[in-house]
């Protein structure tokens, strides 16, 4: 079965114009719009508004809320739950939240107007204050995918963040790195949390203190990382390797350490949170954080489906582990290539 992330890859558009070309849920230019409806004809994609329901009186149509941020991770966990909802016979209306949260309660608002029978949401920051209250006032099953919050007995589905950042944090301070800079992510968000613990854990573990100056937000944005990285190269100790907590971060980091001559594995070892097709073209290659995406992606749909059938069922919160891909650029592997590894969940 056709899905829309083929027809948008077909259309060279986001997967969310395609949900608004489909759905009508937003004016879309006419030239892109032609372009949508020529992918489908061409691919025989199928729309079905009026699907065998679930239950009786239901239009088998679900909504996903999460950014549109042009970030591979996004664009494969899309990818994941698209593809589920497909298999299941659901219809799929995407909304941007532009990572806002009175843009996201306003998106999820409209996406309740539109009768849908559950949500996957990637809550932004503050949506405690705003969606969540609107979520409770208009009850539909949800279920929160990669920002996991420990505090809300809901559906929930992400990595194992803390597990995988100190398992690279680890990998480095064995390679005798004892200053490590640790460019965060955006502030308030579990997943920037959860993996700052995880690189403290490992220091914990391993015995080596940590320089507060060593940890920069970056803002999990390509302009924050080389703000972040010029930051640490100015540090009159200079850390001898570095974390970026996402990709976006990574390219700016890279951008700086370029600007500043500084050679990557021989200077300074760089490692990086959440790997993408091109990260082993860069030379060196990037050691990474490999995320499930499509998969979180898929298991969020597999919650939300049983929670729509099953209302009173009790809550399930699903972390999915990573996989540490070793290649030069944390200055241990010479070969091409990459090596796999697996993180487990730390104690």
């Amino acid at each position: 079965m056709v899905t829309m992330t083929e027809v948008a890859r077909a259309a060279g558009v986001s997967v969310s114009t395609v949900s608004h070309v489909v759905n009508g849920t937003r004016l879309v230019a006419p030239k892109t719009r032609e372009r949508v409806h020529h992918a489908m004809r061409i691919l025989g994609y199928q729309h079905h508004p009026t699907a065998r329901s679930l239950a009786a009186g239901s239009n088998q149509t679900i909504g996903l809320a999460i950014t549109a941020a042009s970030n591979p991770y996004w664009v494969e966990l899309i990818q994941g739950i698209d593809g589920e909802a497909t298999r299941a016979g659901l219809n799929l209306i995407i909304v941007d939240t532009r990572d806002d949260a009175r843009h996201e309660s306003a998106a999820v608002a409209n996406l309740i107007a539109h009768h849908i029978e559950g949500l996957v949401i990637a809550p932004a920051v503050g949506w405690r204050d705003v969606t969540l209250p609107l979520l409770r006032d208009h009850p539909i099953p949800y279920v929160v995918v990669d920002r996991i919050d420990p505090e809300l007995r809901v559906d929930q589905v992400g990595v194992e963040n803390e597990a995988a950042t100190a398992a690279v944090s680890d990998h480095l301070i064995s390679l005798g790195h004892t200053r490590i800079g640790m460019l965060a992510g955006i502030q308030g968000l579990s997943t920037s949390s959860e993996r700052l613990r995880g690189y403290h854990l490992a220091h914990q573990r391993a015995g080596v203190p940590v320089d507060p100056a060593l940890v920069v937000d970056g803002s999990s944005t390509g302009d924050g990382g080389r703000r972040a990285t010029l930051e640490l190269l100015e540090l009159r100790s200079r850390p001898t390797a570095v974390f970026a907590a996402n990709n976006n971060m990574t390219i700016g980091a890279l951008a700086a350490l370029r600007a500043a001559g500084v050679k990557v594995p021989r200077d300074l070892a760089v490692t990086v949170f959440d790997d993408f097709a091109w990260a082993d073209l860069f030379s060196p290659g990037l050691t990474t954080v490999a995320q499930p995406s499509a998969a979180i992606g898929a298991r969020a749909v597999q919650l939300l489906l049983r929670r729509m059938n099953d209302p009173g069922a009790p809550p399930q919160a699903v972390r999915l582990p990573a996989e540490i891909m070793h290649r030069e650029s944390c200055g241990c592997v010479s070969r091409s290539g990459s090596v796999r590894s697996r993180c487990e969940t730390s104690a």
